[in-house]
């Protein structure tokens, strides 16, 4: 094969991996062909997990004495929408006017090509590591993330790896290249309200008890007012209201029952159980208020129920970590990238409980989108920061 010191060569071959999640594609392949002739053993276990799909992984390791730097990341992407939108094929990595085309160019191919690319050049510059470097890749960071990136990090564990600080190859960058490090992320919680209420005929309505006006009460408690205004770090938390249904196709039929689900993106001012206690002290009050329920008496008669698995808000306070990386920007860019905690959740949510973690990569204006694309100088710009990065973090 070619040399893993070309990024642009790397993300051909994991581009043209139709690796939609959970299927591994050849991708994992690709991505081992170019780590072990770099000297690094490579496993891929696989998860399970009942009624989610069996999801393959990657742990790449090579070692020498000093910190151990995970690069972590993802090789799954996201379906690639209508094909025929597409300029040119989603798994071609078609090249066009200085830019890659494919399903996966930005979110993430790109940085796990980039971060390999870098490796591969400080090892045939130096022929050895002044500390230890491991890949640890998932396929299941698109999808339900529970055969991925957290079973992962147990399984290594277990075998006795433990790490100094990761670095994440999300697209981190809203406009150009060296914009922003994400240096933590807003915790996420979801949660469902159902409203049970007496079915009826839409003309007799004292015979019934609708509950969409139940669920109205409720949800205006939830959306005001504000639940902070945000905090040094963070921005506000913010709740959005996602769905809403009562199953019902008739104009002319009282619903039996209606419900609403929530995802609260949320800041250091809270955790996941202040943050619960808050909601429901807020739909325990207005259950109780009958503005848009005349003549009733008795209290909303509602449900709530919790998702599981939230992710927690956290961020990094790593001087040497954030330090390095944010030098590195400045050193091949000559720009100095804002530290952000915005944006949404990403598998740093796992990778926080062992080890310091930020989150660097390419410009994500296209990811998930149509004609998904990036630019082949931000590929070996990136790859330049990177090996800057592994050159003054191991030494």
């Amino acid at each position: 094969m070619k040399s893993a010191t070309d990024p642009v060569e790397n993300l051909v071959q994991l581009i043209t991996c139709p690796s939609v999640t959970p299927a591994e594609a050849g991708a994992l392949t690709a991505l081992e062909s170019m780590l072990a002739p770099l000297g690094f053993s490579v496993e891929r276990p696989v998860f399970s997990e009942e009624g989610t799909p069996d999801v393959e992984n990657l742990y790449a390791r090579r070692s020498g004495n000093g910190p151990h730097l995970m690069f972590a990341g993802h090789t799954d992407v996201v379906p690639v929408g209508d094909e025929a939108a597409w300029k040119f094929p989603p798994f071609s990595a078609a090249i066009h006017n200085g830019q890659m085309y494919g399903r996966g160019a930005v979110d993430m191919k790109g940085g796990v090509a980039c971060f390999t690319a870098a490796v591969a050049r400080h090892i045939t510059k130096h022929g050895s590591l002044k500390g230890s470097i491991s890949f640890l890749i998932t396929g299941d960071e698109e999808g339900p993330s529970i055969n991925g990136t957290g079973k992962l990090l147990e399984w290594a564990k277990a075998k006795g790896e433990s790490w100094d600080a990761a670095i994440v190859g999300e697209p981190t960058n809203p406009d150009k290249l060296g914009d922003m490090i994400k240096i933590g992320r807003r915790g996420s919680l979801s949660g469902t309200i159902t409203v049970n209420g007496v079915q009826g005929h839409a003309a007799y309505p004292h015979l019934a008890d609708n509950p969409v006006r139940g669920l109205v009460t409720l949800l205006d408690s939830l959306l005001y007012p504000a639940l902070d205004k945000g905090t040094k770090d963070f921005q506000a938390t913010n709740l959005e209201v996602t769905t809403m249904d009562v199953g019902n196709p008739a104009v002319n039929v009282i619903p039996a029952k209606a419900t609403a689900t929530f995802n609260i993106r949320y800041n250091d001012s809270w955790n996941d159980e202040t943050l619960m206690a808050e909601i429901h002290n807020r739909l325990d009050r207005a259950a109780g208020r009958r503005k848009l329920r005349p003549g009733r008496k008795s209290p909303v008669n509602y449900e709530l129920t919790w998702r599981d698995r939230p992710s927690h808000v956290f961020l990094t306070h790593d001087d040497k970590l954030v330090g390095t990386l944010t030098k590195s920007v400045e050193a091949v860019i000559g720009r100095r990238p804002q530290l952000s905690t915005s944006g949404g959740t990403s598998d740093a949510r796992f990778i926080k409980d062992y080890c310091p973690v930020v989150e660097f990569g390419l410009v994500g204006k296209t990811m998930h989108m149509v004609d998904e694309r990036v630019d082949i100088a931000d590929l070996e710009t990136l790859t330049q920061i990177y090996e800057r990065f592994i050159e003054d973090f191991l030494a």
